[in-house]
């Protein structure tokens, strides 16, 4: 064969750069709170398992597409336990029906649940000899969204508890509440009784 007979493919593999899930592109989402901005990594490769390789680094995680830790925290429970490609799936096409319903990319309805759902300051005890008294402290960047993506899943897990909804269901319910700032929000309720007990620990 010479080399005028060998056809190259150009078009890009899908996943590769920007795009996540080879459909939406990344490069286009901004994140309102400047304390989180550094720490949301939308950057995939691929399919978005990383097979574990960053758990034995300091702030590994931060390497890490909060898609991907957002699907890792979706298996939390004993239902979905282990279930990477059936929680993978349900993010996918939930994202495609926030998509198609709001006519904007979906990652940005994301990164702003992420925005609404994550903590400005917790409670911490302190102890004075045997008197133990909660103290409010400030949230790192880091933490708060940690808080928010445990959150943000446990949500959608417990819509499908003891209902007939599917999880792709109750991801698009909470993601859009979320985004929104709705209180009805899992996450959101969340962040605002932990900021609320900790104004009362000042």
């Amino acid at each position: 064969m010479t080399e005028e007979e060998i056809v190259v493919d150009e078009r890009p593999i899908a996943g590769i750069g920007t795009l996540v899930f080879g459909k939406w592109d990344a490069a286009e989402v901004t994140c309102n709170d400047p304390g989180l901005a550094p720490y949301v990594n939308l950057s995939t490769v691929g399919v978005p398992h990383s097979g574990g390789r960053h758990a034995n680094m300091w702030f590994g995680k931060s390497k890490l597409s909060v898609v991907e830790r957002y699907i890792n925290k979706l298996m939390r429970t004993g239902s979905y336990t282990g279930k990477k490609q059936s929680a993978m799936k349900a993010f996918e096409t939930a994202l495609d029906s926030i998509a198609e319903r709001r006519k904007t990319n979906p990652l940005q309805v994301f990164v702003d649940a992420i925005c609404h759902a994550a903590p400005m300051e917790e409670i911490t005890r302190i102890k004075f000899g045997a008197v133990s008294q909660p103290k409010a402290v400030d949230s790192s960047p880091s933490r708060r969204l940690d808080v928010a993506l445990k959150n943000l899943a446990k949500g959608a897990q417990q819509g499908t508890h003891k209902s007939k909804r599917t999880l792709k269901q109750c991801i698009i319910n909470e993601l859009n509440k979320a985004s929104e700032g709705d209180s009805t929000s899992y996450a959101v309720s969340k962040r605002e009784e932990v900021e609320r007990i900790a104004a009362s620990a000042r």
